[in-house]
């Protein structure tokens, strides 16, 4: 019995050795492939549905934050694709967006006329390809959110990590153009009502400040 256990914690401890000794490429979880390939391939989508929409903006100003966004998708493309291949630190590192827009926001709702789903290509104008940007934004943030909690790799699942807030101020640059143009309407509680909310917690007393 105790030689039987003897053996299979040697197998054990040979199994865990050669797990670490392995190359840096193979260095990934299983799920972590999954969720890296997903998000991707979510990027790749993006990116080439930005060709389509190129195309047809007629806003010169949404079609240079297009072109900003897909320059800026597409090295984030290429670190994340060598890191995935490597398992090491890759030769240019995440970058950090930086946004054109201001951050005034325009709040309270205006009457529009009732939007309907277009029945023809002639339909489709800017807003819509700013709201089609937006979800290709939104579901890049998400993908990637959880690539960075299913990644192994610690560099892979840093990359992932770090470029989620990149995703995040592209997406608010092109909700502050959308809300500019009223695309994107911003109701807004009573001031009473968001009082009430923004009051709504109290610190903790006593708490300590990490420094």
């Amino acid at each position: 019995m105790n030689m039987q256990f003897q053996n299979q914690n040697q197998g054990q401890n040979q199994y865990f050795q050669n797990s670490t000794n392995m190359p840096p490429q193979m260095n990934h979880g299983g799920h972590e492939i999954f969720d890296a390939h997903e998000a991707v391939g979510g990027l790749v989508g993006a990116l080439e549905q930005s060709l389509f929409y190129e195309q047809h903006i007629q806003d010169p100003e949404l079609k240079s934050i297009l072109q900003r966004h897909k320059s800026f998708k597409s090295q984030m493309y290429n670190t994340i694709i060598e890191t995935l291949k490597s398992g090491q630190d890759p030769a240019v590192k995440t970058q950090v967006y930086e946004m054109n827009e201001n951050n005034d926001v325009v709040y309270g709702t205006k009457p529009t006329q009732p939007k309907a789903p277009a029945q023809s290509v002639n339909e489709i104008n800017d807003q819509c390809i700013s709201g089609f940007m937006m979800g290709g934004l939104k579901s890049c943030a998400t993908a990637f959110t959880d690539a960075a909690l299913e990644s192994t790799n610690p560099v892979l699942r840093r990359i992932f990590a770090d470029s989620i807030p990149n995703i995040i101020e592209m997406a608010y640059e092109l909700f502050l153009y959308s809300n500019k143009k009223q695309y994107y309407q911003v109701p807004q509680l009573t001031q009473q009502d968001t009082q009430n909310y923004v009051n709504g917690f109290a610190p903790i007393q006593g708490g300590t400040m990490m420094h």
